[in-house]
C-alpha cells in the first residue's frame, strides 16, 4: 500500500514532466516496455527487488540496457530513482504508469471475457456500450477466453461487470431450483 502511494507520486510527476516535454507518447511507449520486461524477465524483477544486489550494480545494470534505446525523460527517472536507492518501486510505477496516461488521454480500459474470439463488428459493438456505461471518448478493450463460460460474455468496466455467461445463468438457476418453496417437508 505505501508502494504504490510513493510510486503513485512518481508516476503523476513523470506524466506531468512528458506533456510539458511534448514527449507523453514516447514516454508511455517506454513504461509499458519496461512493464513488459518485468512480466516476462523473471530475474530482471527479482533484481529490482532484491536487497542483496547493490545499488550502484542496478544502476549499471539499468543503464546498459535502457540507454540510448528510451527516451532521455525516462532514463532520467530510472537513474532518479536508482540514485534514491528506489528502484523496486520501477515496476509498479511503469505499470501504474499506463493507468495515469489513459485517465489523462480518457481512454477507458475494459475486459470482454468469452469463449471464442470476439470479430471486429461484434468488437465495435462492446466499445459503443463501453462508452456509454463510461461516458469516455477511447476504449482500450482487453480480450480473454474463457471455454468454462459456456456462452455468453462477461464484460468488466471500471468497477462494473455486466455477466451475459451461460455458466452465471446455469447457476443463478441450479440456486432457484434449490431453494424450492413447494416441496413440503417432514
Amino acid at each position: 500500500m505505501a508502494d504504490s502511494r510513493v510510486a503513485s507520486r512518481y508516476v503523476k510527476s513523470l506524466l506531468s514532466l512528458a506533456v510539458e516535454q511534448n514527449a507523453l507518447e514516447v514516454v508511455h511507449a517506454d513504461m509499458q516496455m519496461f512493464d513488459r520486461a518485468c512480466h516476462i524477465s523473471h530475474e530482471f524483477l527479482t533484481m529490482l527487488r532484491s536487497p542483496i544486489i547493490k545499488h550502484e550494480k542496478k544502476s549499471d545494470i539499468l543503464k546498459a540496457l535502457f540507454t540510448g534505446k528510451v527516451n532521455p525523460l525516462t532514463l532520467a527517472i530510472i537513474e532518479f530513482l536508482t540514485k534514491k536507492n528506489r528502484e523496486p518501486l520501477l515496476p509498479v510505477i511503469a505499470h501504474e504508469f499506463h493507468n495515469a496516461y489513459n485517465e489523462y488521454k480518457g481512454i477507458q480500459k475494459a475486459t470482454l471475457t468469452t469463449t471464442f474470439s470476439v470479430d471486429s463488428k461484434l468488437k465495435g459493438e462492446i466499445e459503443a456500450i463501453v462508452k456509454k456505461l463510461s461516458d469516455k471518448k477511447q476504449v482500450e478493450l482487453e480480450e480473454k477466453i474463457n471455454p468454462e463460460l459456456i456462452g455468453g460474455f462477461i464484460l468488466n468496466v471500471g468497477d462494473r461487470q455486466i455477466d451475459a455467461s451461460i455458466k452465471s445463468k446455469l447457476k443463478t438457476l441450479t440456486l432457484k431450483f434449490s431453494e424450492n418453496e413447494y416441496v413440503k417437508e417432514l
